[in-house]
């Protein structure tokens, strides 16, 4: 598993990552910040033994990564990247069809970190980024995702193309956001599944989308011609939901 060091900001993050049992080497807290979520902070911390440091908002500041820590940022262990098998178990322990995410070059830390989100509470399995040419880990994903990367595993591959290939051997079938594609209505979506979501601005490449066995198209009815990465997720994501509680 390969692993990555950096912060965790926010309350709610800092509050979810208690509650995952993320282990927190050193809490930093605004000095003289007492409201509410704080104090729910430093209860965990006291549970969990984590040493709190109280410092001023230039300190702050100055270990922030995305600068918005709302007064409290956390020194946590890293999060790490999962292997595809252990999202394969994950789902095989629930005793449900395989789902997962599979992001072709997804560059925006806040739309990945939103897409985790969505993945969680879609109740996906897990997502899966490659390597190259794409965001990873960082402390802003973390904080975009509200506490789902504690419970939402992400596997790191080196391509995406072979990466189908080889969880069709395992029996998914793969559906891609494509504005051309057939209306998602009109698709059979249950069952293990993959779901493909492309890049910013140009969608999922055309390697890894002749690979796919579906294509879907969001119906929209305004004047622009496309949604941000992490909308077009959530609405793809919550069709499949919807056909699973058929």
């Amino acid at each position: 598993m390969e692993q990555q060091e950096f912060t965790v900001e926010g309350r709610n993050a800092v509050l979810e990552a208690f509650r995952a049992g993320r282990p927190i080497d050193r809490l930093y807290i605004l000095d003289g910040c007492k409201d509410g979520p704080i104090l729910s902070i430093k209860r965990e911390a006291a549970k969990h033994g984590t040493q709190i440091k109280y410092v001023a908002k230039e300190r702050l500041d100055q270990l922030s990564e995305t600068g918005h820590h709302q007064g409290v940022i956390a020194s946590a262990a890293a999060y790490g990247y999962t292997d595809l098998d252990e999202i394969l178990e994950k789902a095989r322990a629930k005793d449900e069809p395989p789902f997962l995410l599979l992001l072709d070059g997804i560059e925006d830390p806040h739309n990945l970190g939103a897409i985790i989100r969505t993945a969680n509470l879609a109740g996906a399995h897990g997502v899966v980024i490659p390597k190259n040419r794409a965001v990873g880990l960082t402390a802003t994903v973390a904080k975009a995702s509200a506490g789902a990367l504690n419970y939402t595993p992400v596997a790191k591959v080196t391509n995406i193309g072979q990466t189908i290939e080889e969880l069709k051997k395992e029996g998914l079938w793969f559906v891609c956001a494509d504005m051309e594609g057939t209306p998602m209505y009109d698709l059979d979506l249950k069952g293990p599944i993959g779901l493909v979501i492309g890049a910013e601005g140009s969608g999922v490449s055309r390697l890894v989308r002749e690979k796919c066995d579906m294509s879907a198209r969001i119906p929209m009815r305004g004047d622009i011609d496309s949604l941000n990465a992490s909308v077009a997720a959530g609405v793809l994501a919550y069709e499949i939901v919807r056909q699973r509680l058929l």
